[in-house]
This record gives C-alpha cells, structure tokens and sequence, in this order.
C-alpha cells in the first residue's frame, strides 16, 4: 500500500500544488482537482462524523470543510462526475457504509446526470 489515507490525501495535494493549483475558496474554479475518494473499505474518521457529513445540508456543504480526512468522499454517491469514471475502474466496489457497489450508486441517479459526464478518450 501507498501510505496512510493522509499520505495519499498529502501526495495528490502535493501534486495539484506543483501544477500550479491554489486553494483559494471552497469549490471555487480550479485547474486541477484531485480527490481521495475511498481507500478500500476504510471507514474514516468514524461513523457518527461520516455520517454528518454524507447528511449535511447543501448550503451548509458549500460554506463548510472538514477539518479531517473523511472516507469514503461523503458525496461520491450524489454525484455521477466521481461515480461515471469510477464505474470504468471499480464497478463493483461496494461502499461500507451504503452498501451499494459503484454501478448500483450510479444508476440511482437521474439519466441526465449519468448523460452529462462525458469522458476523453
């Protein structure tokens, strides 16, 4: 293995910083976003705050950050620009705490959701 959760988190945020990325507001535009989305079947850092945090209301998610590590990404299955790309590379990974695989968050969400990622090839 690579590393803790936060040594992995450190190194893509090493990476986006050589690259050029600043952080400067909280999803703001950005050059480069890199994201730790899960390691495994870790459950980071426990159930009560990964719980918090996959429940958080949308207004208080765009006003407020975590000031640790929290995984699986509390959103992943909200948003089909994670699940899309994860669907090619990790179909049947099965998230610890909803228990559904990767295709199964991903066809939970609307079509035009799925429709809008479109990826390079």
């Amino acid at each position: 293995m690579p590393g803790t959760p936060a040594q992995i988190l450190a190194t893509l945020h090493a990476v986006e910083a050589a690259l050029g990325r600043q952080r400067i507001a909280r999803w703001g535009e950005r050059t480069l976003d890199l994201d730790l989305i899960a390691v495994g079947e870790q459950l980071l850092p426990d159930p009560a705050t990964h719980a918090q945090w996959r429940t958080l209301p949308l207004d208080q998610q765009m006003a407020e950050a975590p000031s640790e590590l929290i995984l699986p990404h509390p959103r992943l299955q909200d948003r089909a620009f994670v699940l899309v790309p994860l669907a090619d590379v990790a179909p049947d990974w099965c998230h610890p705490v909803l228990g559904h695989t990767v295709t199964q968050m991903l066809h939970a969400l609307p079509q035009a959701d799925r429709d809008s990622v479109v990826l390079m090839q």
